[in-house]
């Protein structure tokens, strides 16, 4: 029997129920009318329950199946839905009973579908994340059939609108429209729904609010949640949050808001159910700021997080009696935070990290040493402009997480952590910490973090200053010239998951007491001045192990060809010592593997030892390793950075590396490969950085470099037998900003289209590295004992470049160099008038070829040109006067070709020697010494001598109008700037950004001069720790 059985039956009753009262009332007196009438109103409530939804309460023991009414609706609800992934294959006409399907759920004692629940299905990977297949389509007009639905979840889906209907649901207690495609206007008809407790409409595309008065008559709303929602035109937002009786909790992503009227909420009261106050990622005017602190009496956790909030902290946050939990970080806000948050006597989470707060740490802390500092238990101050010592923190007596990494600390005041034994985790990292290491930080008995990095701690570090430390499980002290100086047979209190010391000092003998740390996940002891052979007991590694660095050390001998494999993939890190032999094969079951710099011979084959290697970054170069490469590449499909350069390695590149589809920098350069290019690299479609030069390989250069490897930034081929003319599709490279061809003997003109490699053209540059993001696995420990999975590192690219006349290698400043070298070719014709549209261009070589014709006029255009090499070519003509406009050139070579005339007079071209010009026979002028026609000569002395007498005079007559004209000039000058520069505002500001345009210039310069002095023998790996 279903419901709809039920209320016919009812309906049929009460009719002739009806019926015998109005016979008694015919035969009966007042009595019987009232008693007819009372039993008439019973009747009619009953009958008005039923209208209303009463049918959807329980009111039987008897479990019914699904109702044939609904069911229909639900099939009719399937038709208008897109389902890919046939996530509603079980909703079949033939199966009666609806209430099995998945995604629905019935009552089990009335039978009416009471959850739909059409999220796709979610399958999750650490190297993929969260995959799921959408619905799309409508919500069609069926759904309200479904009149007892008090559970409604569309999430994770691409529909087009939020139907208008849905508000005649008016069951509904839970409703979740987020992560949809829904745009356009979100219906007011959502205020019908009275019962509604959690409304989710978040993370759509860009949902619009006209009217937020709906939200006040949603009574019994608890939760509330709103994502990348438009609020400009709802001008009564916030009134209409404090307006809603009942909404406890708050969270509003990434929305826009219109400046809020602070008289139109003087009427209204503040809310006292807000509990929970998240509005993050959000835009709105600084004057909402204090509108929003006092928008509830009884907010617990407030969080307005990565705001772009300007100015400073108000003073009535201290009103917030029941604040516990402050979320501000990553804001603007500057300044010091007010002396009233001292007050907030139940606060135990404050967070100002990652804004622009200045006073003194000391006062800053002064300002919380109320009650607050009784309940206090995480202070995040990180990434702020803090300044001077720090303090005694006993003062904070439940003190647990203290975070001030990132400011300008001084140091340390001598009881700063003296009884502090309840904090777990401190971290003073990237300050300005000078002198020692303090004792006191060896007493704090709880502590589990310890990071102090890149600071300017110096001194030695004991058994005493880590004593009691029996609970850490994070230790870095990384970039600090701190000394570690343990007795050989001291066994530490701890055992540490992470082990940070790079660039302590360490050495020269390994550290005997790591042997007692069995159970780190992470160790990096780099550029730690050990000069030993690595004991045998330390290859024995954790089973959890995640990372190792023992790189830029003298660590020297063999590594055993261990019998065991990696079960975790870490990432190894041995570069820059002196290890050598053959490379084991367990090291192949890694995610990040280098060995450069060192030593290692023998082949490459322990790469093919791992089927599905995890590999994703694999740096063997400057090595001695031999032979062909083994093609086994497809099993290293994750590669993203491959560096075999500097190598003997021989024999032809296998075709297996175009399997390499996410592989974004590919050196082989400085080996003796040979055959052609492999065709299948064109499938390596994200390569940035091509560097095949420096081996014996020949054929023309193939179109499918430009026509597929789209993305590149570096293409180096140099010094090969490349043959046959530049193809054209080259040009299609418009991120190129380094193309080097030299050394080959590649024939044929210079292609005009050059002039489409568009980053070439550009003056500035967006970044001044080229980085990639690549997968690493790390594990660490946060303050409260939660172990933090973190994926990912970031890997600074460089390249060899050829810069006036020597090879070097740049990284952090390669994306600001932009380069075109051809030389040592066979290039013919004229020089394309196209090249001088390469506005961007720092080094443009077209040097030992045969080209002919004259030197472009337009070339004064290149501005930014530092160094220009056309010798040994067959140019001929005058040099253009617009080269004088390049006042960047350094580095001129216009020697061996047939040029002839005047060379332009200019401080520029004059401060060249002679040696630039050698071998033009035509050109006259300064600096060579051969004169030009119609030049002036020195007058000859008259025969009585009188012209001697009178140039004797005059020796010290001019030059002292000369400095006197100087002074006075440059008198004038100063001051006409200057004074214009402080008078004229317009003319200051130009004359400021002229200034920054030429940074990146700076920077550049600073670096090319800074690489001359260097060997560079490492390459940056960066762990986003």
């Amino acid at each position: 029997m279903d419901s709809i059985t039920i209320f016919l039956s009812f309906v049929c009753y009460s009719r002739s129920t009806v019926t015998r009262k109005m016979n008694t009332f015919q035969g009966g007196g007042s009595r019987s009318a009232r008693q007819f009438l009372k039993a008439l109103l019973v009747e009619l409530l009953l009958y008005a329950w039923f209208i209303t939804g009463g049918f959807c309460k329980e009111f039987g023991k008897e479990n019914f199946g699904c109702i044939e009414k609904e069911r229909q609706a639900l099939l009719n609800l399937k038709k208008g839905l897109v389902d890919y992934d046939n996530l509603l294959s079980s909703w079949i006409s033939g199966d009666k009973d609806c209430c099995r399907w998945k995604g629905v759920g019935c009552n089990n004692k009335t039978g009416h579908v009471t959850l739909l629940d059409l999220r796709p299905v979610i399958n999750s990977s650490s190297d993929t994340g969260d995959i799921w297949t959408p619905m799309s389509g409508e919500i069609g007009p069926s759904l309200l059939e479904l009149r007892c639905l008090t559970g409604l979840d569309l999430s994770l889906n691409m529909f087009s609108n939020i139907p208008e209907f849905i508000g005649s649901l008016t069951e509904l207690k839970y409703l979740n429209l987020s992560w949809n495609g829904f745009s356009g206007t979100i219906p007011p008809q959502l205020g019908n729904i009275s019962m509604l407790r959690s409304l989710d409409l978040s993370w759509n595309n860009s949902l619009i609010v006209e009217n937020f008065e709906w939200l006040s008559r949603l009574s019994s709303l608890r939760i509330l949640r709103m994502g990348q929602v438009d609020f400009t035109k709802a001008l009564n937002w916030l009134q209409s949050i404090k307006l809603n009786p009942s909404l406890a909790s708050l969270y509003l992503s990434a929305c826009q808001f219109p400046p809020v009227d602070p008289s139109s909420l003087s009427q209204v009261n503040s809310s006292n159910a807000l509990k929970v106050i998240h509005i993050v990622g959000s835009t709105f005017d600084h004057s909402t700021f204090p509108l929003l602190i006092n928008i509830s009496g009884n907010t617990i956790d407030l969080s307005l997080f990565d705001n772009q909030l300007k100015g400073t902290i108000p003073d009535s946050f201290g009103n917030m009696g029941s604040l516990e939990h402050v979320d501000f970080s990553r804001n603007q806000l500057e300044g010091a935070i007010p002396k009233s948050l001292g007050n907030l006597c139940n606060l135990k989470t404050l967070d100002f990290s990652e804004n622009g707060l200045s006073e003194p740490i000391h006062q800053l802390l002064q300002s919380l040493n109320g009650c607050t500092k009784n309940s206090l238990e995480v202070l995040r101050l990180n990434d702020n402009q803090l300044s001077g010592f720090l303090p005694d923190m006993t003062e904070f007596p439940s003190l647990r997480d203290l975070h001030l990494d990132n400011n300008q600390l001084d140091g340390f005041s001598p009881d700063s952590f003296g009884h502090s034994s309840q904090l777990v985790y401190l971290s003073l990292a990237r300050n300005k910490l000078t002198g020692s290491f303090p004792v006191g930080i060896g007493q704090m008995s709880s502590l589990r973090v310890l990071d102090v990095s890149s600071n300017n701690l110096n001194g030695e570090i004991s058994e005493v200053h880590l004593l009691n430390l029996s609970k850490l499980q994070l230790l870095d002290l990384s970039f600090n010239s701190l000394d570690l100086n343990f007795s050989s047979d001291w066994v530490s209190p701890f055992q540490l998951d992470s082990i940070r010391l790079r660039s302590c000092k360490l050495g020269p003998r390994f550290p005997s007491w790591l042997r007692g740390q069995t159970n780190f996940s992470h160790l990096d002891i780099s550029n730690s001045e050990i000069s030993d052979v690595i004991p045998s007991w330390f290859w024995y590694f954790p089973s959890n192990l995640k990372y190792f660095n023992i790189s830029f050390n003298n660590i020297s001998g063999k590594v055993p060809n261990l019998s065991f494999k990696f079960n975790s993939f870490p990432g190894v890190d041995m570069s820059s010592n002196m290890f050598h032999g053959h490379i084991p094969e367990f090291l192949a079951n890694t995610t990040v593997l280098n060995l450069s710099g060192n030593k290692f011979s023998g082949s490459t084959s322990f790469l093919c030892t791992v089927k599905e290697s995890a590999l994703s970054y694999l740096d063997l170069s400057n090595n001695l390793l031999s032979g062909s490469l083994p093609d086994c590449w497809m099993n290293l499909r994750q590669l993203v950075v491959l560096n075999l350069e500097n190598n003997n390695l021989s024999g032809a590149i296998p075709s297996s590396m175009g399997l390499l589809q996410q592989v974004r920098s590919l050196r082989l350069r400085n080996n003796s490969f040979s055959g052609k290019v492999p065709s299948s690299l064109s499938n390596c479609m994200e390569l940035e950085l091509l560097d095949l030069g420096e081996n014996q390989l020949y054929g023309i250069i193939s179109p499918w470099i430009g026509e597929n490897l789209t993305n590149l930034v570096v293409l180096r081929l140099r010094s090969n037998k490349f043959y046959g003319k530049i193809p054209p599709s080259l040009c299609h490279l418009e991120s190129l900003q380094i193309l080097d061809l030299s050394l080959n003997n590649i024939s044929g003109s210079i292609p005009p289209c050059l002039n489409n490699l568009t980053a070439m053209a550009r003056n500035r540059s967006t970044d001044a590295g080229i980085w990639y993001f690549y997968y690493y696995s790390d594990t660490f420990v946060d303050g409260n004992g939660v172990t933090v999975l973190k994926y990912g590192a970031d890997y600074i690219d460089y390249a060899s470049v050829v810069w006036k006349g020597v090879e070097h290698e740049y990284g952090k400043t390669l994306g600001l160099l932009k380069l075109i070298d051809l030389s040592s070719n066979k290039l013919n014709e004229e020089i394309p008038k196209e090249v001088t549209s390469l506005l961007g261009l720092i080094t443009l070589n077209l040097s030992r070829n045969m080209l002919t014709g004259s030197i472009p006029m337009e070339i004064g255009q290149l501005k930014v040109l530092e160094s220009l090499d056309l010798s040994t070519n067959s140019l001929f003509g005058e040099i253009p006067s617009s080269l004088a406009d390049l006042f960047y050139l350094s580095v001129l070579n216009l020697t061996n070709n047939n040029l002839s005339g005047k060379i332009p007079s200019s401080t520029q071209l004059q401060s060249f020697s002679a040696s630039s010009y050698l071998g033009n026979p035509g050109l006259c002028g300064a600096p060579l010494t051969n004169k030009c026609p119609g030049d002036e000569t020195a007058k000859p002395p008259n025969a009585d001598g009188s012209g001697i007498g009178i140039e004797g005079d005059e020796e010290w007559f001019e030059p002292l109008w000369f400095y006197l004209g100087m002074v006075i000039g440059f008198a004038i000058g100063f001051w006409g700037v200057l004074g214009t520069l402080l008078i004229n505002q317009s003319w200051r500001r130009k004359y400021f950004q002229f200034l920054s345009n030429i940074e990146d210039r700076i920077r550049l310069t600073i670096a090319l001069k800074m690489s001359k002095m260097r060997q560079r023998h490492h390459h940056g790996l960066v762990v986003d720790a």
